[in-house]
């Protein structure tokens, strides 16, 4: 089983390198040797008979994904090194070799070396560590620690081996689909134009199905996924969108600019435990600030201690009002980069303050857009532990938890640091996955420095 399932992913290996300019045998070597040292070192346990228990299923679909996409990304790697390493490499090459300073390729590395040698102890190393604490039941404190190849991962699914194997598959299927179609038509076609009506359906189909995928329940990882997804991207979507809006208002010249634009930004230095606690003063229910003013009116004050949909918004709020002024900071300096002529010409020709901004100010800010996109999504998956902490615990049910408040909670707070890296290891993957995803989409879309 083993051998055959190595041989597939070698092929499947050199068919993507062959894509990229790589001989193919080069790449089934390459395909080979990454899905021999994966099966070696992580599925190799769970392919080859020595797992237990009742996800052994589960555990061999994710031992044969690991196989696979290992040795795939890996050719695909060495086949885009290849095709990218010939005139630009050689021209590299030629302007360390010439000049007043000739030099040799050593120089290059020589001088990365501080770099990279801190970088390989602070940052790879505990990432390898991490990943190998994964497959392992270890508690905190506790002298040793035993196997448990990737039943640390399996108990977060459900335990059904045609849903984990079939649904994520499908999936990817429906994004290759949708987007072939829209390459393969002409733009301004009636089947271009549903192609493209169409394409919100890739990532639909990919929530939904890593959604059937999670288990359910209090024990399950459902829970935390919604919540995570709900929680993130509604900081990045009031963040970005509070950020530009303000950003725009204050980007003008008045009287007092600079000290309005400071009082904008100041909330960034807050960290996020003190925007938790301010929060909690202003929402707590029975003592917080907009709890009496609502009492001195008559009113009673909404509880979000009881009410899932409150807290969320609680920490979407708490947690935006934080981050908002470093979106100010850059949408503030890439606002001033927009053409002033070319504003004013849109102006005479008769477009409105609307039409303006989208058709000119924000295709200007792309470049700015993209880059708080992926800030801004790191900090909602990272950065808000402190926030939900001091703000609800977490609660009610649960409905708060997200991906980086359960690592923590599993890992520290009951010492199950298996499980605690297990989960750690599967938020790495997801933001990963967004971020290549969003290069992807931005691909073709967003020039830089002018550039067609």
């Amino acid at each position: 089983m083993l051998l055959i399932l190595t041989v597939l992913a070698a092929a499947l290996a050199a068919v993507v390198a062959s894509r990229g300019r790589l001989h193919p045998l080069a790449g089934g070597a390459v395909g080979l040797a990454a899905a021999s040292a994966t099966t070696w070192t992580f599925a190799g346990c769970a392919l080859g008979g020595d797992v237990t228990g009742d996800n052994t299923g589960v555990q061999r679909v994710l031992a044969v994904a690991a196989v696979v996409t290992v040795a795939a990304g890996v050719a695909r790697t060495v086949a885009a090194l290849r095709a990218g390493g010939g005139p630009a490499g050689e021209a590299m090459l030629t302007e360390l070799r010439s000049g007043r300073f000739r030099t040799g390729a050593w120089l290059p590395w020589l001088l990365l070396a501080p770099t990279l040698a801190i970088l390989a102890v602070f940052l790879y190393y505990p990432s390898f560590q991490t990943f190998a604490l994964s497959t392992k039941l270890a508690r905190m404190g506790a002298p040793r620690s035993a196997d448990v190849c990737l039943g640390n991962f399996a108990e977060l699914l459900v335990p059904s081996p045609y849903l984990v194997a079939g649904l994520p598959p499908a999936a990817v299927a429906v994004v290759a689909g949708l987007a072939l179609w829209r390459s393969r038509t002409t733009p301004g076609t009636a089947s271009h134009t549903a192609a493209a009506a169409l394409s919100p359906l890739g990532p639909i189909a990919t929530v939904v199905a890593l959604y059937f995928v999670f288990a359910p329940g209090r024990t399950g990882y459902r829970g935390v996924y919604v919540a995570t997804l709900g929680i993130s991207f509604g900081i990045v979507a009031l963040s970005m969108t509070a950020g530009l809006g303000l950003a725009y208002l204050v980007a003008r010249r008045f009287r007092g600019a600079s000290v309005y634009r400071t009082l904008l930004i100041w909330p960034y230095a807050v960290s996020p435990p003190v925007a938790g606690i301010l929060f909690f003063m202003m929402f707590d229910p029975t003592a917080g600030v907009m709890a009496h003013l609502a009492g001195v009116v008559g009113l009673d004050f909404p509880s979000y201690r009881t009410d899932g949909v409150l807290a969320q918004a609680a920490i979407v709020l708490a947690a935006s009002w934080k981050w908002v002024g470093h979106n100010i900071l850059f949408y503030v300096a890439a606002l001033q980069t927009v053409p002033r002529e070319i504003v004013e010409a849109a102006a005479i020709d008769g477009a409105g303050a609307w039409r303006r901004f989208v058709r000119i100010v924000v295709p200007t800010i792309a470049p700015v857009t993209f880059f708080l996109l992926v800030t801004n999504l790191t900090y909602a998956f990272f950065d808000v532990y402190g926030t939900i902490d001091y703000l609800t615990r977490g609660g009610p049910s649960g409905r708060t938890t997200v991906a980086i408040y359960e690592i923590i909670r599993v890992g520290v707070g009951t010492g199950d640091l298996g499980r605690g890296a297990a989960q750690s290891v599967i938020l790495f993957i997801a933001v990963i996955g967004l971020t290549v995803w969003q290069f992807r989409r931005s691909e073709g879309r967003i020039t830089y420095g002018g550039g067609a």
